[in-house]
């Protein structure tokens, strides 16, 4: 067999010949010639029946061999079972190298492109707490930030608190979370995660005398929150699925052993730990996908015992925050869209409670903001997020008018209680990521930042739009969209990527993206669709997208596509699908529902092996879904899953060209998946569009860390769909 170089160069031969006769950018046939011509080979990994049987019916999975232990992936000798993954792994990574050789130029073209736009020596807008003004900063040439502190005044001397740029030396991912400076503001904890599976070991720095002492606390979510007292801490660690169980309290450099706090015994629920606005309480925090729990300390009394602010209950979520002497409750009790109570600090029992604002149908209350002299709501009105500003003293009331229809915007940073003026993030599909200071007495706005985007970039030259797609049973979902005036006629020829994620509740809420420039000034649109499992139109709007009614998600997404073809936004033959994680599950549904709707979809670190992996609690993240997907030990929810699992409705057909990403190390979508499901599907399809997948081997599911290295990934993603629209400047391949 001849080797994959001499491929390689013959296809650069063939390519460089005919860009000498025909135009830059290459036609869709001429990109279905040049992948026919690449005799590339995939790797065919084993098949080893597994049988898998409940509810008296038995599946058949061929690839389920591939699922390793974490201790046989970090093994320093790889046994048998491990060494063939990998070399699967790593001949998947080869043949999506081969297969996409021809755009090694172009790629790195459009890195160095979503490079160039990006300031190098940039810097965050400052916030003040507790004295000090913190910030971060980015020097030029280097991928980490500096996380910076000046006393008193912005015109002090800066504090470099972390230098990341030397920590990270010799690491192949480094990720330094959980910032914590003590209430004297000497102690800083902070966490590292070197693995890219989420689990942080705590250290701490003395800011004084530069010096990180021996105190280590490992196998944690990565956030330490500080006792009053200034060396007590407490903090969360995982289980072996990685569930967050367990609150300990830490004495600084005491040489003490930790003591456990809490210990959240359902495996449906997790834990975790914070201190409220007010400095005043502790508070540890149970949630589960339909339930949620509150215990609180003062924190001048870090040695006492934790009290239930409100046990839980199935079905009631709640959250809390403080201020003098009430404790504030946002609470779906009686309430679906989420209602505002206040209580007294000693009476915190639902029965005490008091409204404040009541439930609405049409808006849903997201969170609150307490000031000294206003209250800050934040609520989802049609999709929208409005900031609605609130004076205690019963005075009007009023929202912040931003000028555009479709936008994000939230309080950001608000350290103090007694001010006027609150600081607010705000960004939309034309406006970059911005940040305001807000006078809510003036009802002013104070731009104090636009992040800049570097090169010739006008936002002036693109338009966003916000539209409604008719579902199939009726219902309109909304779409967000964006595209460059001069490059879009809205007449039915412009390629069209649609995006979606779909569960949770999470809403997809329309945002600038600077990397997202390289796809639209190329003339695709970009389009957002809020489907259904979001919460973006209200709680409903997530009530209808789970469980039994999932499959709401996948065909609201469909219908969006239709739509979005029949209103001439895009090519039918140039649609394009993309999603990760949950909304890779949708990827892997709507390919199986509708493959010849699109013609190529990206499925990143996708959760396609849905039935398998909700049967198996040991896996992590299972457990705490039983209210999201269903437990398929129920026959009702197993028979509804497997209907829609995109690994278990691989079928002998004609698949859309696709590229499929994953980590190595992926702690939420475990690796596996993504691997047997492109390993069933290429078993299964019938046709010879590309299917290709990427493992990063070094990292898991966020990709991979420093400010730019993660692009690299982008720009192969953005090759791709350009490669199959046409629109790759091949020419730059040398």
């Amino acid at each position: 067999m001849k080797s994959v170089l001499h491929y390689i160069f013959a296809l650069s031969l063939i390519l460089i010949f005919t860009h000498c006769q025909t135009e830059k950018t290459m036609t869709e046939a001429a990109v279905s010639a040049m992948y026919e011509k690449m005799d590339l080979k995939p790797p065919t990994p084993k098949k080893e029946a597994k049988e898998l049987t409940i509810h008296n019916d038995t599946r058949i999975d061929d690839y389920y061999w591939m699922k390793l232990s974490d201790e046989q992936k970090l093994a320093e000798t790889p046994d048998a079972q491990t060494q063939e993954v990998l070399d699967y792994l790593n001949g998947e990574n080869d043949y999506r190298e081969g297969m996409m050789s021809h755009l090694k130029g172009f790629q790195d073209e459009l890195f160095e492109e979503i490079k160039a736009r990006i300031k190098k020596d940039d810097a965050s807008v400052p916030y003040k707490s507790n004295g000090y003004w913190y910030f971060t900063r980015y020097e030029k040439g280097k991928e980490y930030p500096f996380y910076c502190r000046k006393k008193g005044t912005l015109e002090a001397e800066e504090e470099v608190m972390m230098n990341v740029n030397e920590m990270a030396k010799g690491h192949d991912y480094y990720q330094l979370g959980g910032l914590s400076v003590s209430e004297d503001n000497k102690w800083l904890a902070f966490s590292v995660d070197t693995l890219s599976r989420r689990i942080y070991t705590i250290y701490f720095k003395n800011l004084e005398t530069g010096e990180i002492i021996e105190d280590k606390i490992e196998n944690t979510t990565g956030r330490a929150v500080w006792a009053n007292d200034n060396k007590t801490l407490f903090f969360t660690t995982k289980d072996e699925t990685l569930r967050a169980h367990k609150i300990w309290k830490h004495k600084l450099g005491g040489g003490s052993k930790d003591v456990e706090i809490f210990h959240e015994k359902d495996p449906t629920f997790g834990t975790f730990v914070y201190k409220t606005k007010s400095k005043k309480y502790l508070v540890i925090g149970s949630y589960q996908t339909v339930s949620s729990e509150y215990r609180i300390l003062e924190a001048n009394t870090p040695d006492g015992e934790f009290r239930v602010f409100q046990a839980r209950e199935r079905d009631h979520e709640y959250g809390i925050d403080h201020y003098d002497d009430k404790f504030y409750i946002t609470t779906n009790m009686d309430a679906k869209n989420f209602r505002l109570m206040s209580t007294p600090e000693s009476k915190t029992t639902k029965e005490n409670w008091t409204e404040l604002i009541p439930h609405r149908e049409d808006v849903l209350l997201e969170g609150i903001e307490i000031f000294k002299d206003y209250l800050v709501v934040s609520e989802r009105i049609e999709g929208i997020m409005n900031i609605r500003v609130r004076p205690w003293d019963g005075s009007k009331e009023h929202y912040i008018d931003f000028g555009e229809k479709a936008y994000v915007a939230s309080p950001s940073i608000n350290r103090d209680f007694d001010t006027e003026i609150m600081r607010v993030g705000y960004t939309s599909m034309t406006t970059p990521s911005s940040t305001f200071d807000y006078d809510m007495k003036k009802r002013e706005l104070k731009l104090l930042k636009e992040q800049p985007v570097l090169g010739d970039f006008d936002k002036t030259n693109y338009k966003s739009e916000r539209i409604y797609a008719t579902a199939r049973d009726g219902v309109k979902v909304p779409i967000s969209l964006v595209y460059r005036k001069d490059l879009v006629k809205k007449d039915g020829t412009a390629p069209l990527l649609l995006y979606a994620y779909g569960s949770y509740g999470s809403s997809m809420d329309p945002y600038f993206s600077s990397v997202r420039l390289s796809l639209l000034d190329r003339g695709f649109v970009y389009a957002i669709a809020h489907i259904r499992g979001g919460q973006e139109m209200g709680r409903q709007w997530y009530d209808n997208g789970k469980l039994l009614n999932k499959k709401n998600t996948f065909t609201d997404f469909i219908d969006c596509g239709d739509f979005l073809i029949k209103e001439k936004y895009g090519a039918a033959d140039n649609l394009f699908a993309m999603g990760g994680s949950a909304g890779g599950l949708l990827m892997g549904a709507v390919v199986n529902m509708r493959p010849e709707l699109w013609k190529g979809v990206i499925a990143a670190v996708p959760f396609v092996d849905v039935v398998t992996t909700m049967l198996d609690e040991s896996i992590p993240l299972t457990t705490g879904e039983f209210d999201e997907w269903g437990n398929p030990k129920d026959k009702a929810y197993y028979d509804y899953i497997l209907s829609y699992s995109p690994y278990d409705q691989v079928e002998a057909k004609d698949y859309p060209a696709m590229l499929v990403t994953t980590g190595l190390h992926d702690s939420q979508v475990q690796y596996w998946e993504p691997a047997k499901w492109v390993a069933k599907l290429r078993e299964k399809k019938t046709d010879k569009n590309p299917l290709l997948l990427f493992c990063n081997m070094e990292t898991g599911h966020s990709g991979a860390s420093g400010r730019f290295e993660r692009y690299k990934e982008t720009a192969m993603e953005y090759a791709f769909f350009l490669d199959l629209a046409g629109k790759a400047d091949l020419e730059t391949k040398n």
